[in-house]
């Protein structure tokens, strides 16, 4: 176990490196996160009383197509540069690269959760409670991840990659993408905190159930 989190972690380190080497993928990922944040509060008018119920739905829409762009460039630079045929040659389990790959963009999507939150709490003129909403936002962003992984190996390998990962990745994520606007919701409305129970453990459902069936598929994707 020790080795499998030691070529894990050497595989993040790698995808860290060239981040800050290039910053390409945090860097576009959060501008476009930022002005989609800033496109929506011009969109509603501030006070308006439902404002509290569509600001969940706001959050996790831009996480959600931030997400997308990150997962777009992780396989992307891998594939042009020759990188994941180097990869391959490596004598580790396939399941060892996609776990390395899934925490490096793993790591890339919670900064830039991290540094828009502060953002949509002032625009919208909604509370923060860090210790809840940080859990929803970690366990929401590990299944997203998870199977975002999975499919960003397949639509690498396609003419429109751009596309096609949107569209094997939505179906298959949108139950998380609920109930992390459901659960986000309970914790901006400090009277539905009671109903927030159940939602965190869906998601930890979730997130092992997306983690166990994409590290198995991964191997036959790679080898495609």
């Amino acid at each position: 176990m020790r080795a499998f989190w030691a070529k894990t972690l050497a595989i993040a380190w790698k995808d860290v490196v060239l981040e800050l080497r290039t910053k390409e993928v945090v860097t576009s990922v959060l501008i476009f996160a930022l002005l989609v944040i800033v496109i929506f509060n011009f969109a509603f008018e501030p006070g308006v009383e439902s404002l509290g119920l569509l600001a969940p739905g706001v959050l996790w829409v831009t996480f959600t197509f931030a997400g997308v762009l990150g997962l777009n460039r992780s396989f992307v630079l891998e594939k042009d540069k020759g990188c994941l045929d180097g990869l391959m040659l490596c004598p580790v389990d396939r399941s060892v690269i996609y776990a390395g790959k899934m925490l490096g963009t793993l790591l890339f999507m919670l900064v830039v959760e991290i540094v828009a939150l502060p953002v949509f709490s002032i625009l919208f003129n909604m509370p923060l409670y860090p210790p809840r909403l940080l859990l929803i936002m970690v366990l929401a962003t590990v299944g997203f991840n998870a199977v975002g992984t999975l499919f960003s190996a397949i639509a690498v390998n396609t003419k429109a990659r751009e596309i096609m990962l949107p569209l094997l990745l939505f179906p298959i994520v949108v139950p998380v993408i609920i109930a992390a606007v459901k659960a986000t919701g309970s914790i901006l409305d400090v009277k539905l905190w009671g109903g927030m129970s159940s939602w965190p453990a869906l998601l930890l459902a979730f997130d092992v159930i997306f983690l166990i069936i994409s590290s198995i598929l991964f191997e036959f994707v790679l080898e495609e």
